[in-house]
């Protein structure tokens, strides 16, 4: 009988080791240039350029005349606020997901005009905001309430966190 107290010590060594394996894994499941989406529709995967700073989002999307159809532009801000856009020198339809601080779509404008000087309100308290391809999140099926995995979400508060 004696042989337990050996076992035991394989055994926290290999859970160790799966464990020290395990954990880069975690940590790759989000990075900066990828936005994850998932609700009741599934899930899908956009590799992103990641806009934070006002020039960059001043620019945006404009003059571009294709966007790959897993891509996308994604907007950070500082802190949660009313977004606005508009379509001026912007060549390609657009769908534009407005994210709160947790991660939640919380408004979607459809099939934004390539040129139109309207303009785009992405409501209240937006901490994200997401281009993509025209037409693609009714495609997907991507509604308000849609969860969005990023690094720019504080894990704290993240419905869908990193790692």
């Amino acid at each position: 009988m004696g042989g337990g107290a050996p076992r035991t010590r394989l055994i926290l060594r290999a859970a160790a080791m799966l464990l020290a394996l395990a954990v880069p894994a975690l940590a790759r499941d989000c990075s900066d240039g990828r936005v994850d989406l998932r609700g009741p529709w599934g899930q899908a995967r956009f590799t992103v350029e990641v806009v934070d700073s006002p020039q960059e989002r001043a620019q945006g999307l404009m003059f571009r005349d294709s966007l790959p159809q897993s891509s996308g532009m994604l907007f950070v801000y500082g802190t949660p606020g009313r977004a606005s856009f508009w379509m001026k020198n912007t060549l390609i339809p657009l769908d534009i997901l407005f994210a709160d601080a947790t991660g939640r779509i919380t408004r979607i404008h459809r099939d934004a005009v390539p040129g139109d000087l309207s303009g785009i309100d992405g409501g209240p308290g937006v901490k994200l905001a997401i281009e993509i391809n025209g037409g693609l999140a009714a495609r997907l099926g991507i509604t308000e309430g849609t969860e969005v995995r990023h690094p720019a979400i504080a894990a704290a508060t993240a419905v869908w966190p990193c790692g």
